[in-house]
């Protein structure tokens, strides 16, 4: 409220300007007695707070209201889904709880988003909401992490005690791993590896299983644990990764240029059936950045790789070699820019099963991939026999290799595709022109300018050596048929002569 001075200067000033005020405006409007401010809508300071705090609390209780009734509608409808699908009953009581348990925890989450907090609390939890991945990311990630646990679940049934074991020890270090995120990466991927031999050799030497199911389990534990993990090793803050990333797709656009002829590709896109072998491995060293499972992501390098092979085969008309291969590999690589391809790379690295990656045509197809990135990484002009002027033309984008003549294409070409390599030919040739013109312009004045300053420096010099002197101007000579008695040194008039005949 205002003080008694306060008041005696607002009634002075206004009774100044002819103002006539009303000391019940003064007051509070709800009716306390003390005086209101106008910067508070007209209410004191306690009347102010009480308003905001009955605002604030109506708020939050429609706030509630609103969590509890988005929780409802996702309870019917997961319920709804459920009966349609048919729920299948969970043979481990653990488990049953751990989902309970889970559905509880996002009640509270939810609720407890909606209470009171101060001002900056509620803020902060607005910039993170923003931040995090949208509604329909995370259902998709819960519906994909549920239905591999159901599948896991109907594999280890298979297995009986075993299975219950693999299934404790998978639980165990999945709450393990959830109390270790501050961990470096590097030492996660230890605790994986450690998990899968210790896994393994306790189903070899305890639970005496042939190796054959032995192998088959650990890629469905590698698969249960990693689907769950992935979101928190999978290309996380504290590495490098992202920034490697980037690094690697800026190079690859950069040789857009480099063709099949410049890294002795043995395959001809020209064949139609070599053509798509060439876009199925294209797709399939893409769709591996999709896939969340390492043993899955090895698939799609496996599959790409196969169709290389292929490719090589039927244009060669002969089974392709190692020395074929890598170029392809690298071609295809190149043509496809993958994304986030050294994520995958250090993500298969770190968590895939030691024994998968080591051995097979698996660990032997994402070598060949590993020295493919590095090559990429490392290409310069000598290894495409090019001048290193050429290449650095080449990388800025100032010209780019000539392309093929239109008369060696095949005949199922379409005449557009001709057209357009005609007007590419034609314009790269009009740019070698344009470039030979300015260098010899460049040149041209560049010669002038210099026999511009030699011509000069001579005259200088011969001024220099031959200084011009002036000398005073000679009295002019007068006529001879003048009457100049002044001048003595003329001689006297001529006479006529008559001489007789």
């Amino acid at each position: 409220p205002f003080s008694s001075c306060s008041r005696r200067k607002m009634n002075l000033k206004s009774e100044r300007r002819g103002i006539h005020v009303d000391q019940s405006e003064l007051l509070c409007k709800k009716g306390c007695g003390y005086y209101g401010n106008p910067a508070w809508q007209g209410f004191c300071s306690k009347c102010w707070r009480e308003e905001y705090h009955k605002a604030r609390q109506k708020q939050i209780q429609e706030d509630w209201e609103l969590a509890e009734r988005l929780q409802r509608e996702e309870e019917e409808a997961y319920a709804s889904s459920q009966s349609t699908q048919g729920a299948q009953s969970l043979t481990f009581s653990k488990f049953e709880e751990k989902k309970t348990n889970e559905k509880t925890r996002k009640v509270t989450t939810v609720k407890k988003f909606f209470t009171a907090s101060s001002r900056a609390g509620a803020k902060k939890a607005e910039i993170q909401e923003a931040k995090g991945p949208s509604p329909s990311i995370h259902r998709q990630a819960s519906i994909e992490t549920d239905r591999v646990s159901k599948e896991f679940i109907e594999f280890i049934r298979t297995y009986q005690k075993p299975g219950q074991d693999i299934y404790k020890q998978c639980k165990l270090f999945l709450d393990t791993m959830s109390h270790k995120r501050d961990l470096s990466i590097e030492e996660q991927s230890e605790c994986a590896q450690d998990f899968y031999q210790n896994v393994a050799d306790r189903l070899q030497t305890r639970w005496k299983v042939p190796p054959e199911k032995v192998e088959k389990a650990m890629d469905e534990v590698e698969k249960y644990i990693m689907t769950r993990q992935y979101k928190y090793v999978f290309c996380p803050e504290t590495t490098d990764d992202e920034k490697k990333d980037l690094a690697v797709q800026k190079r690859i656009r950069a040789l857009h240029w480099v063709t099949p002829q410049m890294l002795c590709v043995p395959v001809s896109e020209e064949i139609p059936e070599v053509s798509d072998m060439v876009v199925k491995a294209i797709t399939d060293i893409i769709e591996m950045d999709s896939k969340r499972v390492p043993r899955d992501k090895l698939a799609c390098i496996t599959k790409c790789s196969k169709h290389i092979f292929n490719a090589i085969k039927i244009t060669k008309n002969e089974p392709a070699s190692a020395d074929d291969f890598l170029p392809t590999l690298i071609y295809i690589v190149l043509k496809g820019n993958p994304p986030r391809l050294q994520s995958n790379i250090q993500y298969i690295t770190r968590f895939c099963n030691p024994s998968r990656l080591m051995t097979g045509e698996d660990g032997y197809y994402f070598t060949n991939l590993c020295c493919a990135v590095a090559f990429i990484e490392k290409l310069d002009a000598q290894s495409l026999n090019l001048s290193q002027e050429d290449f650095d033309r080449f990388m800025t984008g100032q010209t780019s290799p000539k392309k093929q003549e239109s008369d060696s294409f095949s005949p199922d070409v379409c005449l557009g595709v001709k057209q357009m390599c005609k007007s590419l030919d034609l314009l790269s040739q009009l740019n070698e022109r344009q470039e030979r013109i300015v260098s010899e312009a460049k040149k041209l004045e560049k010669d002038l300018i210099d026999w511009t300053d030699g011509i000069t420096k001579e005259v200088e010099d011969i001024v220099e050596k031959y200084p011009l002197e002036i000398k005073p101007k000679s009295q002019a000579l007068a006529a001879i048929d003048s009457e100049n008695v002044e001048n003595d040194k003329l001689p006297p008039p001529l006479q006529p002569q008559v001489y007789a005949g």
